[in-house]
């Protein structure tokens, strides 16, 4: 791999990884609902979920989904219903009082566990990304070149310039954060957010393979 190409590479990342998506709006709802030390647990979750999508995609899974309209179907659908239910239960958040927001919000309400889980999930709900990665990946990689070596260098491009936005977009809600201190708008932004969540995973479910 020329340093050209990963040039080339690193302008994809950049537009890919600025661009705010499911990530991105549940990074900055988690910061605002459970503070800016959680929001580390929701991009560290994320990254995790390129890496096993990076090696999805260049194991061969990624070539199936790819060609296989069953099995992407069948991944597509359930990515959308996951995203549909996180929509649901922010959609169902009940307005807090941000003033008690260092009691209320304990770290033991929702732990860093949960919310990387929940982060990987979502990284992991659009098949689309795998078959991106799929499409993308060989197109930087030199074939008469040692393989492994080049995929980790292009995967972990994509996994720091995606943490540093997606820490960015939490820094942006964490400043936010004290614009919603009265518990009507925690409850109006919990439903937007879980509105939008929803949005994403319907559109999920009715787009095509291509």
């Amino acid at each position: 791999m020329t340093i050209q190409s990963w040039l080339m590479y690193l302008l994809l990342v950049l537009v890919a990884a600025s661009t705010p998506g499911p990530a991105v709006l549940f990074i900055m709802t988690n910061t605002t609902l459970h503070g800016w030390k959680k929001a580390i647990f929701a991009a560290l979750g994320n990254i995790s979920g390129l890496l096993i999508m990076g090696i999805i995609a260049v194991t061969g899974l990624g070539a199936l989904l790819n060609t296989s309209e069953l099995v992407f179907n069948l991944v597509k659908y359930a990515g959308a219903a996951y995203l549909v239910y996180l929509g649901i239960k922010m959609f169902c958040q009940q307005g807090i009082d941000l003033n008690q927001l260092q009691g209320h919000f304990h770290p033991d309400v929702k732990s860093a566990k949960k919310i990387f889980i929940q982060a990987l999930g979502v990284a992991l709900s659009n098949p689309k990304a795998i078959v991106f990665l799929t499409a993308l990946l060989p197109q930087f990689m030199h074939v008469e070149q040692p393989i492994v070596p080049q995929f980790f260098i292009l995967i972990a491009t994509l996994m720091f310039f995606s943490f540093a936005f997606l820490m960015f977009y939490a820094l942006l809600a964490h400043k936010a954060k004290f614009w919603l201190l009265k518990p009507q708008r925690m409850k109006t932004f919990s439903r937007v957010s879980g509105s939008i969540f929803v949005g994403f995973g319907a559109l999920l479910a009715a787009s095509s393979h291509r």
